[in-house]
């Protein structure tokens, strides 16, 4: 769990080296996380090992979890890792908005997925994309993805790449889901050191409402073990090696989001790994008219803001196209260090792009 070899408490339900595992029904499965979340936030040292998931499933092949409820699972709800051939459909997963690291759905370094017609309500991120970092054995990708038809609400993220992304994540389709009251909708997180690819990502056909910032790809999150070194931060430009991240070929387009808060969207690159062939096309936000500060993306130097238009930063070879920011309280766009980014019928309700 969290992308490196760890011993944790046993899943609450648990398979390994399994092939045609099926969790089916209309029934409950109930994490009783409360006594879990408790301790961790009152008495962490009385927890020999990290909190359990409700559902991890390790090593296993033709996986089906279908048409069950899921609540309040202690940690990640549910957690296949090095499987292949996975699907999840028609599942309802409810854990409190408060609750700590209680992700919805969490494939990592997985191959063939498909997350449909999902309702996951939790209090972190809902569908989380990883492959392990710099700390696993082996760099295994996570890779063909299709999250199709699912609602997230609340969580700190809809679906989420990383920040444990060093084995590489690549073609993921999202499509045709709705994000309510969720604190970022895509959002793509890493960081130096951790090395990895992320690639041929497609986003379309998305609706979000009451979100804090609608797009985020923050190569500087500044979370979990070493997440503090300068290195992480620093924004100027550091020798390219295999410890570096690089993000590539990411096409979101047909999103409308409604009740923004924070910002339209945090895209950046590094200085000398810039984001290359991002495309968004298609593109609507306007501002809730009671609009929260918040901090779009966790790094250094990324300020609490409020009405904010995109942020976009170290973006190369990329197009923005119909994009438009309706009641931002500024420029719709503050673009830096991105000349070869190209710009058609962008605008806004205000002065200036």
């Amino acid at each position: 769990m969290g992308g490196a070899p760890s011993l944790i408490h046993s899943p609450c339900l648990y398979a390994g080296g399994e092939t045609d595992v099926a969790i089916t029904g209309l029934g409950t499965i109930d994490g009783q996380g409360q006594r879990w979340w408790d301790t961790f936030r009152d008495d962490r040292e009385a927890l020999a090992y990290p909190r359990p998931t409700l559902i991890g499933l390790h090593g296993c092949e033709r996986v089906t979890i279908r048409d069950v409820s899921l609540r309040d699972s202690p940690a990640w709800t549910v957690h296949p890792l090095l499987c292949q051939d996975v699907s999840v459909t028609g599942v309802r997963i409810t854990n409190p908005p408060d609750s700590p690291n209680t992700d919805g759905i969490n494939p990592e370094s997985c191959r063939n997925v498909r997350i449909s017609d999902c309702h996951i309500d939790v209090g972190d991120d809902c569908i989380t994309i990883k492959s392990g970092t710099e700390s696993s054995p082996e760099r295994v990708p996570c890779e063909n993805i299709t999250i199709t038809g699912c609602t997230m609400v609340h969580g700190h993220g809809g679906v989420v790449i990383g920040s444990e992304m060093s084995g590489g994540v690549r073609n993921v389709v999202i499509t045709g889901c709705v994000f309510q009251g969720t604190d970022r909708g895509i959002r793509i997180k890493s960081r130096r050191g951790r090395g990895g690819t992320v690639e041929d990502i497609r986003v379309t056909n998305l609706v979000m409402t009451d979100v804090m910032c609608p797009i985020v790809v923050n190569p500087h999150y500044f979370c979990g073990p070493d997440g503090d070194e300068p290195r992480v931060g620093d924004r100027s430009a550091h020798p390219v090696d295999d410890s570096t991240p690089v993000f590539r070929r990411i096409h979101l387009a047909h999103i409308t989001a409604r009740g923004v808060h924070a910002a339209a969207g945090h895209i950046f690159g590094l200085p000398e790994q810039p984001l290359t062939e991002l495309t968004l096309d298609d593109i609507a936000v306007s501002f809730a008219a009671d609009a929260v500060p918040g901090r779009p993306a966790m790094a250094d130097g990324v300020d609490l803001m409020v009405r904010q238009g995109f942020h976009l930063g170290n973006v190369a070879d990329s197009d923005l196209s119909r994009v438009r920011v309706d009641g931002a309280d500024g420029p719709a766009f503050h673009v830096e260090d991105s000349p070869t980014l190209r710009r058609e019928e962008v605008g806004s309700d205000g002065d200036g792009d």
